[in-house]
């Protein structure tokens, strides 16, 4: 990781917080805005197991006028419960649903539709739910579920002559019509070898960009995403081709709100943003990977890029006090949605503070007391347990040593998961030591082909492509993807750093164009 460079002016990341999480009220209706409403719910079963469910509603406005701002209410019959979701705020009380839009598909003009979905669990019933009402008027609904699926209902209610019952059937792509975006359910993961899979056993092979800013802005006091977090800028991302990860690196301070962080950046506001923002992602079909970044720890030895004890830069390995905290909140929040990983921390380099390889990697396993470094150290199994206890099944990755580019000994040290569900994270820019086809033949290669590897970090410092091009057709012969650093605009553009855009709406830089014809190659 390039360190971003220095802030001249303070860009308004509340501002952009405040877009992306701020909940759109419901509109109210006079008697005569309520004769003209008329709408229908298509509410599909996408996908179906024991216990659990991921369900797709389509709203549709067939009324005469707009509809601007929206809450949508039901009722389950069964006994399930909503976990998780996506392009709407869901929340429950007994059986009764309330979802209110998002403030990118909060307007739905007539004749369109937008569409939301979310994660549940049923323990006797799955059954349909009943009495769709949208801003308090009930809706002509249908509904449609999987070959699995319990039996298919259809409920009537119709509010206005225009209100009609329309018909969506079982898919894992939902089209949003009138909004100008499709979204789709992100695949819920898992190991299966040395491979990713989805819930029906397809490969899952992630491309995509890193998302920085939610490391740096919260903890310089300038906000929580340097740049924008809505649904345009995840539209731009998905315009140079097939992206479906982005990892975006978190900080350890910010997210367990330690006092030090400015409050209204910290806690449960800077939760609130990470959770809207993978929420959104998950909603366009884009797997999440939430990396811990930064973390506190006084460390001023070999390598050591600040003397702070705060977490303002990288440490060679988490502290205990604030990273077992950390994951376990951050599992407790995600747990039950697999289209989000974790990566445990962003690129170790104990081997440096330790003096050699061996002590490197043990510290990096097992954390507690390792030589140079002045706190406790969060090992990879103790991150990994913390995690686990919370009965999160996610999928984790494990970055390696020397900057999670020396893999070398990652499958010795591989720590014990009781899921089985852990990859190794492996960074690589020219300027690395294993930065050649013959140091990833004989060092990476290996490791690929018995767990899954995901490059997290790939890039290049001189505002070219030949280093790039050259990785990425080695990944790709191998059957392995990558994530590119960084989507941000850094003043300087990629002469400040591996920077791929000079603006969010997708603008590349040099760098950044020879990565938009990888992707755009991959079809």
């Amino acid at each position: 990781m390039i360190s971003p460079p220095p802030r001249v002016l303070a860009v308004a990341g509340a501002l952009a917080l405040a877009s992306a999480a701020t909940l759109v009220p419901a509109m109210t209706l006079s008697s005569a805005s309520a004769a003209s409403l008329g709408c229908s719910v298509a509410y599909s079963t996408q996908s179906q197991w024991s216990g659990g469910f991921v369900a797709n509603l389509v709203i549709s406005n067939t009324g005469s006028s707009a509809i601007n701002g929206w809450t949508l209410t039901f009722t389950f019959p069964g006994d399930q419960k909503v976990t998780n979701a996506w392009s709407a705020t869901v929340t429950q009380s007994g059986e009764n649903v309330t979802a209110v839009a998002a403030s990118y598909n909060a307007d739905i003009a007539a004749g369109s539709s937008t569409n939301f979905g979310f994660q549940g669990t049923w323990t006797t019933s799955d059954a349909i739910p009943t009495g769709f009402a949208v801003n308090g008027v009930a809706c002509g609904a249908s509904s449609s579920g999987s070959a699995s699926a319990s039996p298919t209902a259809t409920a009537t209610a119709t509010a206005s002559a225009s209100a009609t019952a329309t018909t969506t059937s079982a898919s894992p792509t939902a089209t949003a019509t009138g909004t100008g975006t499709t979204s789709s359910v992100a695949p819920q993961l898992h190991v299966s070898g040395n491979k990713l899979v989805d819930a029906s056993g397809n490969t899952f092979i992630p491309h995509g960009v890193d998302r920085s800013g939610t490391e740096y802005e919260c903890v310089q006091g300038y906000g929580i995403f340097d740049g924008p977090s809505d649904q345009a800028s995840i539209t731009a991302m998905k315009s140079w081709g097939p992206v479906n990860a982005v990892r975006v690196p978190l900080n350890e301070a910010c997210w367990n709100g330690e006092s030090y962080v400015n409050s209204a950046y910290s806690g449960a506001t800077y939760q609130q943003a990470i959770v809207n923002y993978v929420n959104l992602l998950n909603a366009n079909g884009i797997v999440a990977i939430l990396d811990l970044h930064w973390t506190d720890g006084t460390y001023t030895g070999n390598s050591s890029g600040c003397s702070s004890a705060e977490a303002t830069c990288q440490k060679p390995m988490p502290d205990a006090a604030g990273a077992i905290p950390f994951w376990t909140s951050v599992a407790q929040t995600f747990k039950g949605n697999d289209a989000v990983i974790f990566d445990l921390f962003n690129e170790p380099y104990a081997s440096r503070a330790t003096g050699d390889t061996t002590t490197g990697w043990s510290c990096w396993l097992n954390g507690g007391t390792c030589n140079g470094i002045g706190y406790q150290v969060a090992g990879m199994q103790s991150m990994v347990n913390a995690v686990r206890s919370t009965g999160a099944s996610n999928v984790l990755m494990l970055g390696g040593e020397e900057y999670s580019n020396d893999l070398t000994d990652w499958l010795a040290y591989e720590p014990t998961d009781p899921d089985g569900n852990l990859a190794a994270s492996w960074h690589s820019y020219n300027f690395n030591t294993c930065s050649n086809s013959s140091c990833w033949t004989s060092q990476v290669a290996p490791v690929i082909a018995k767990v899954p590897v995901v490059p997290g970090e790939i890039g290049e410092n001189d505002c070219a492509g030949s280093y790039v091009d050259s990785l990425t057709s080695w990944l790709e012969s191998e059957n392995t993807g990558f994530l590119a650093w960084t989507w941000d605009d850094w003043s300087g553009g990629c002469s400040s750093g591996p920077t791929l855009i000079t603006d969010y709406t997708g603008t590349p830089t040099n760098y950044g164009a020879a990565y938009k014809a990888i992707l755009g190659a991959l079809g």
